[in-house]
């Protein structure tokens, strides 16, 4: 997921504050937002060539041609239904991820970002990005989606070594992932890579490898990750044989100092910048900004004058579309509102991934609640060492970054 250094301005409608009611452990019981936060569109695209072994998202093998013309007229419904609840509100970014957007034709994208101009606040330099398998990476195919407007690339590079893309089930080649990059650099303003560390059998001199390759290119933007087993995948089954925890903490400082020397910022956890390219989408997400999640399996959290709500839509892309077609909302499998006691953990889950953390200002204006109910946590994270003694900013200290984890677990109710 997700340019720029600063947030861009959002349209904010104001509201009329009311009073808080306030219990006796100092949770706020009813609040008001007095002002609505920055609002992204997320797009899922569900297929894929194949799942990889490591992949927990939702993203599902084809076993013949995408559906184009019924995905978009289910995009399209989904994206309907959805209006009354953002309408009139500016959107400062738009995400296309999946899956692999990248099956996607030029006429379905520019027809998908067509229609989200017709029934959208866009301004034309709200950032799109697009996520992109190498191995199904097209020169012409990049250019025509960005001559209908993406303007940010994300490849899913993960490695140039030709073992571990084996290892990690990947389509591609190494060869073709520099063909991707040098294609995409040559389409789009913005470019971002995906690499993970940590893979199977990986050395240290292999990850060195990756890494500085991955920084020789001039792009803008790097995701590095740690490759994690995660629940219900064909590696949380079968597990591979993994670098020992003592190789893989080695690599991430190498990844981070290499990253580093090569002009790039760490700004988040995984995301590393040069200059003023932070990803506009992603900064959204950790600053407990909005997002409309359309699409099957999209996730999406938005906030109204009372409330903030989190949807969930359906996973399988066949019953989406049919549920979407019904117009009847049964295409969200889950709705729900954000309890006040799940907000502080909600919020600092994704502040404090932020190496600058965000200005305290935010949780009272994005969660509507009150500092009182954070205020003995806050003091007991600064005492420990954990949190800047800043009360002007919510931001980790290099021990709290360390460990942070433990640091956001302070926060659960």
């Amino acid at each position: 997921m997700t340019k720029d250094n600063a947030q861009p301005v959002s349209s904010r409608p104001t509201v009329r504050p009311r009073h808080e009611t306030v219990n006796t452990s100092g949770t706020s019981v009813t609040t008001r937002l007095f002002s609505l936060p920055p609002l992204s569109l997320y797009v899922h695209v569900p297929w894929c060539v194949r799942k990889c072994p490591y992949c927990d998202f939702n993203s599902h093998q084809l076993s013949g041609d995408i559906p184009e013309q019924a995905y978009l007229e289910a995009l399209q419904a989904d994206l309907e239904q959805a209006l009354p609840l953002v309408w009139g509100r500016q959107i400062v970014s738009i995400f296309i991820g999946g899956g692999t957007p990248s099956l996607l034709s030029e006429k379905t994208v520019d027809a998908m970002l067509g229609m989200f101009r017709a029934y959208l606040n866009i301004w034309p330099e709200t950032e799109i990005t697009l996520e992109a398998n190498p191995g199904t990476a097209e020169k012409s195919r990049f250019m025509g989606y960005a001559a209908s407007g993406v303007t940010r690339l994300s490849l899913g590079i993960q490695s140039f070594n030709d073992q571990a893309l084996k290892a990690l089930g990947r389509i591609h080649d190494a060869q073709q992932a520099r063909t991707a990059i040098e294609a995409g650099m040559q389409a789009f303003p913005h470019v971002n890579l995906d690499i993970m560390y940590a893979l199977p059998r990986q050395t240290i001199e292999q990850c060195r490898a990756d890494i500085t390759e991955a920084t020789s290119y001039g792009t803008d933007h790097l995701s590095l990750y740690h490759l994690t087993l995660e629940p219900n995948t064909v590696f949380a089954k079968y597990p591979p044989a993994l670098p020992t925890d003592e190789s893989a903490a080695a690599m991430h400082e190498l990844v981070a100092s290499t990253a580093q020397r090569a002009g790039f910022d760490q700004y988040e956890v995984s995301a590393f910048a040069r200059g003023n390219n932070r990803a506009i989408h992603n900064v959204n997400y950790w600053e407990f900004g909005d997002y409309l999640g359309i699409g099957p399996g999209a996730h999406g959290k938005l906030s109204f004058p009372d409330k903030v709500i989190r949807q969930a839509r359906l996973r399988g892309p066949d019953s989406w579309m049919a549920a979407c077609r019904k117009l009847d909302g049964t295409h969200i499998a889950n709705e729900h509102r954000i309890d006040a006691n799940d907000f502080p953990f909600e919020f600092m889950l994704n502040a404090l991934r932020l190496r600058d953390g965000v200005p305290a200002s935010f949780y009272f204006e994005r969660t509507g609640q009150p500092f009182s109910s954070i205020a003995k946590t806050l003091q007991r994270c600064r005492e420990k060492g954990l949190m800047v003694n800043d009360a002007t900013r919510f931001k980790a200290t290099d021990l709290g970054w360390r460990f942070l984890n433990d640091l956001q677990a302070e926060f659960l109710p």
